[in-house]
């Protein structure tokens, strides 16, 4: 794990102008901001979008609130494709941001080229420690301290003793959730001599189920529902918005099996009908990291580019309340959760992930 400085970038100034447009190839959407010299901030999604319920919702609220909170506008653009990337985030540069929030790891490539080719506006990418360049923060978070108590609290939960985990795309931010999930899984059977199953990934050989995208809610649904014929009751989508395809194969199914959200607290954000089957969600504070950056980077005289590394001690990483299952989960649950988090803090639980931050 790195230990660098929590830093947040600072960026030089500028006002921009309101309007509501969320496409490539169209105007960014702009926030509207009372007038202010605090610079203009502004997003781009993946191909999510930016009502994924996860990480780009998370991101542009991050925006939001702190453009709110240092008085300035902002600008947000949304990813339709892949393809979009690359325009959309030099769009942002032309529209004069004086910082552009990529939220995700697969807008990398585009920011690393506009990055070099714009050494004057400053860049901050989400689930991201590849860029190294003076003009980009990186905002990382170790989900998998995280992923470690929603692996238990799933094992613990399970009438079945099989759960399950699958991806979106096999990449490290996701990788990295799955492999705290088995190592949690694994310790609840450890402690509680239990032989709870995961479906879906096995740390110790990295191999897995993934969709292969973010925004296929067929396939997720078609591997949901072949885990729960393997009698899987409890499944955590690594995947953004395919939770969805998730729950309607519980549905589909008449089954009793429940969810575990990712990123966000999709118990609170899940406008589409699967609040009920939310039995946690385990938590990546993207919106609160991307806020602080909008605003010290606007409070801070030079751009900062040291990487925020989110974990269970700082509260970037955690794990969501049990809402309706508060009642249905081991009384001593909560209890084990809060050692388990003590331990991970301390160092005396271990939570190791070849995906992790070096």
């Amino acid at each position: 794990m790195k230990s660098r400085a929590q830093g947040i970038a600072s960026v030089a100034v500028t006002l921009g102008a309101a309007l509501l447009l969320t496409a490539c190839g169209a105007a960014p959407a702009t926030g509207s901001a009372k007038a202010s010299s605090t610079g203009l901030p502004c997003v781009v999604s993946d191909d999510g979008g930016f009502n994924d319920h996860s990480f780009n919702q998370l991101s542009l609220e991050g925006i939001q609130a702190g453009a709110k909170k240092t008085g300035s506008a902002y600008k947000s653009v949304q990813s339709k494709t892949t393809n979009d990337y690359a325009p959309n985030v030099n769009q942002l540069v032309s529209a004069k941001c004086t910082l552009v929030v990529a939220a995700g790891f697969p807008l990398v490539p585009a920011v690393k080229a506009a990055s070099k080719a714009n050494p004057k506006t400053d860049f901050a990418v989400v689930d991201n420690d590849q860029i190294t360049s003076a003009n980009v923060k990186n905002i990382v978070f170790q989900s998998n301290e995280a992923a470690f108590m929603g692996g238990y609290t799933a094992a613990a939960y399970s009438k079945t003793g099989v759960v399950a985990t699958y991806g979106g795309q096999e990449i490290p931010p996701v990788t990295l959730y799955m492999d705290g999930f088995w190592d949690g899984v694994q310790y609840y059977n450890k402690q509680k001599n239990k032989d709870v199953r995961v479906l879906g990934w096995n740390e110790e050989t990295q191999k897995g189920t993934f969709v292969g995208n973010f925004t296929d809610q067929n396939a997720s649904k078609t591997i949901a529902t072949n885990f729960i014929d393997q009698r899987a009751d409890v499944i955590v989508p690594v995947a953004g918005t395919l939770y969805q395809g998730a729950g309607a194969a519980i549905r589909a199914a008449g089954n009793t099996a429940v969810l575990e959200g990712v990123d966000a607290d999709l118990y609170a954000t899940d406008t589409n009908g699967y609040q009920d089957l939310m039995l946690t969600s385990i938590l990546k504070n993207v919106k609160t990291a991307v806020e602080a950056v909008v605003v010290q980077s606007a409070d801070a005289g030079t751009f900062d580019n040291a990487e925020y590394v989110g974990t269970l001690k700082n509260g970037g990483v955690g794990l969501a309340p049990f809402h309706r299952f508060a009642s249905k989960v081991p009384s001593s649950l909560s209890q084990e959760l809060a050692q388990i988090k003590a331990g991970i803090i301390d160092g005396s639980i271990k939570v190791p992930s070849s995906s992790a931050i070096k």
